[in-house]
């Protein structure tokens, strides 16, 4: 798989390598489904997912981000580390995230533990983003409450005057996350109401799978 740029623009070439779906390999599955919906849709960003993430009161935390690259059967996420996200998954480091692809009309929740990546594969992440994210990352405490947003606008713009043609470091907060799934659960929609559901859990590294009922 190659790396997923936050720009998108090369979204029409597969960004997984074909591989043939073995009956108990769940990660072929995911990337078999995933080109398939890639292929057909017209959505910009099919590797859009719900992150869940459990919070300090116990509440769980959703919200929208994008799957960067699949490593070693790990899905990476990447994002300020000292936002809510971040904090969640470094306090109770386990989280799920969902997919729904309307196009092919597939559903996959994948559950799991999370583990921070290393500061050179960061980089590389960081130096993938465009300008303006890596500048906003850079001055943006995200999720922190703020009184008036004007103040954080003009120290953008006077920044990117400062920083033009210069190639930004990466601010120590700004790293990412592998997913390691312990569950995988697979879901095509039928118009008979008759969901076909499969459950894949993996133990002591082997992945077992089970039909759910819709």
């Amino acid at each position: 798989m190659r790396r997923i740029k936050d720009d998108f623009q090369s979204r029409r070439k597969s960004r997984f390598r074909p591989l043939s779906t073995s009956n108990l390999n769940p990660i072929a599955k995911f990337k078999d489904w995933y080109n398939k919906e890639e292929e057909s849709t017209l959505v910009r960003i099919p590797s859009a997912c719900c992150l869940s993430t459990i919070g300090g009161d116990n509440y769980p935390n959703s919200r929208f981000v994008s799957l960067k690259e699949i490593l070693d059967d790990r899905f990476v996420i990447t994002g300020p580390m000292h936002s809510r996200k971040g904090q969640e998954m470094e306090n109770s480091p386990k989280a799920s995230h969902t997919f729904w692809w309307t196009k092919t009309e597939r559903q996959v929740r994948i559950q799991g533990d999370c583990q921070f990546i290393g500061d050179d594969l960061a980089d590389k992440y960081f130096k993938a983003r465009s300008f303006e994210s890596q500048l906003i990352s850079k001055i943006s405490h995200q999720g922190a409450e703020i009184n008036n947003i004007d103040p954080l606008r003009a120290q953008f713009e006077k920044e990117k005057i400062e920083s033009k043609n210069t190639q930004l470091e990466r601010p120590a907060h700004w790293s990412g996350v592998y997913i390691i799934p312990k569950r995988m659960e697979f879901m095509e929609f039928k118009e008979s109401r008759f969901h076909l559901r499969e459950l894949f859990v993996r133990t002591k590294g082997t992945w077992t799978k089970r039909l759910l009922q819709p």
